[in-house]
């Protein structure tokens, strides 16, 4: 029998909403800090679930938040299982998501482009004036 798709979507946003509350309130290692669970994607038989993380600050060391997430991952199955009356609670693998870091470089260089083409044509005549020279 197939899969409800949206059953799945559900349940990604629950263990999404899970993990982040249990972070903030009950992982105590100091190596994870503060961190942003921003997405949550299941395996179609929902034995695994691969959670997309970034963390509020930059300077701090993407491994060491790495291995306090994966020290964290078995406590916080056991816990996102008994929250959700799952039968069995769904195997969660830490990842950073690059997808939005990526979006911001992305973002910086259409800026950067834009200031540059705005550079070349502060000296250029009025658009009026440059289309009757190039229909010449």
């Amino acid at each position: 029998m197939p899969r409800d798709p949206n059953r799945t979507r559900r349940i990604e946003s629950e263990i999404q909403r899970t993990v982040s509350e249990l972070l903030r309130r009950e992982v105590k290692d100091p190596r994870v800090g503060s961190v942003t669970i921003t997405a949550v994607q299941v395996s179609p038989d929902l034995g695994h679930a691969r959670v997309f993380y970034l963390p509020f600050e930059r300077n701090r060391d993407a491994d060491e938040i790495q291995a306090g997430l994966n020290g964290a991952a078995r406590f916080l199955r056991g816990k996102v299982g008994r929250h959700l009356k799952l039968r069995v609670a769904p195997e969660l693998h830490f990842q950073p998501d690059e997808q939005l870091a990526e979006g911001m470089r992305l973002s910086e260089l259409i800026d950067d482009a834009v200031k540059q083409d705005e550079r070349r044509h502060e000296g250029d005549p009025e658009p009026s004036k440059r289309d009757s020279r190039t229909n010449e």
